[in-house]
C-alpha cells in the first residue's frame, strides 16, 4: 500500500526538498506529471512568530503543515484533525493506541479505496459525457481502444515512431475543465522518453504519429491513469487531454 505519511526520519532527510516546494519540475514525465504546491508567500504574524519561543517549535509546526499537505495531497482532506492529532499525541506520549497495529494500515487502506472510488465514479461520468460530444466533431476521430484524437499539424517526415524507440516530444496537457496539469511547453523544454514508458493513450497515439507531427489527444480514464490519483492536479478517473508535437526519434 501506498504510504500515506512519510515517517518523521524522513521527513528531516527530505527537508531541503521540501524547502524547495515552490521549484518547477525540471524534467517531468507525461506518464506520471509532477505536481508541486505553490509555496505560502505569505509571512507570519508578529502574534504567530512570538508563539514559536525557538527553532523546536517552529520545527514542530513546519512538520505538522507538511504532513497535513500530504495527507490532503492523497485526497484525505475528509478526515477528522482531532483524531489525527490524536494518534499522533498518544504516540509522542507513549500511550497504547486505541486500535491494534496490525489493523492500522488496513483502516486507511478501506478508506483510501471508498474515496478515491467515489472521486473516479464521478470523474468517469464527467469524462465519458464529454468524450461523447467530442466524438462528434467532424475532425476528431476515435479509435478502437477509445481513444480520440484530432491532427493539429502533419508533419513532413514518413517515419512514425514504434514500441521500442525513445521520442523527444513537446506537450501541454489539461483535463478537460482547462485546467493544466502539466506542460513542457509552458517550461519551454522538451521532454526525450521511450514510447513503452508513458501512458496507454500517449503509447498508442505515438505509434500513429509521424516525426514532426502535432496531435490533439483526448485520453479515457482507462487509457490514462485509471482509478489512480495523480498527486494534487490530477482527480481519479479523469479524463485527459494532451497537445503533443513529436520533435524526433532519438537513436
Amino acid at each position: 500500500m501506498k504510504k500515506i505519511v512519510a515517517t518523521l526520519s524522513s521527513f528531516l532527510l527530505l527537508s531541503n526538498i521540501f524547502a524547495q516546494t515552490g521549484a518547477k519540475p525540471t524534467s517531468p514525465k507525461p506518464a506520471a506529471p509532477k505536481t508541486t504546491a505553490k509555496p505560502n508567500t505569505n509571512k507570519p504574524s508578529a502574534a504567530t512568530q512570538t508563539a514559536f519561543k525557538d527553532n523546536r517549535d517552529s520545527a514542530s509546526y513546519s512538520l505538522g503543515v507538511r504532513i497535513a499537505q500530504n495527507i490532503k495531497e492523497q485526497g484525505f482532506d475528509k478526515l477528522d484533525p482531532a483524531l489525527i492529532q490524536k494518534g499522533i499525541n498518544d504516540v509522542f506520549t507513549n500511550k497504547t493506541p486505541i486500535l491494534p497495529d496490525a489493523t492500522l494500515d488496513k483502516c486507511i487502506s478501506v478508506f483510501q479505496q471508498k474515496v478515491t472510488s467515489e472521486k473516479a465514479s464521478k470523474s468517469k461520468i464527467e469524462g465519458q459525457k464529454f468524450l461523447a460530444e467530442n466524438a462528434k466533431r467532424n475532425t476528431v476521430k476515435t479509435t478502437k481502444s477509445g481513444l480520440q484524437y484530432e491532427v493539429i499539424k502533419t508533419g513532413t517526415d514518413t517515419v512514425k515512431p514504434k514500441l521500442t524507440d525513445k521520442v523527444k516530444c513537446h506537450y501541454h496537457g489539461t483535463l478537460i475543465n482547462g485546467t493544466v496539469f502539466d506542460s513542457s511547453v509552458d517550461r519551454g523544454e522538451p521532454i526525450s522518453f521511450p514510447v513503452s514508458g508513458v501512458i496507454a493513450g500517449w503509447t498508442e497515439a505515438l505509434q500513429m504519429m509521424t516525426v514532426g507531427s502535432k496531435w490533439k489527444l483526448f485520453i479515457p480514464s482507462e487509457l490514462a491513469y485509471g482509478d489512480r490519483q495523480m498527486g494534487a492536479s490530477i482527480p481519479a478517473g479523469s479524463t485527459l487531454i494532451f497537445e503533443v508535437e513529436i520533435l524526433g526519434i532519438e537513436k
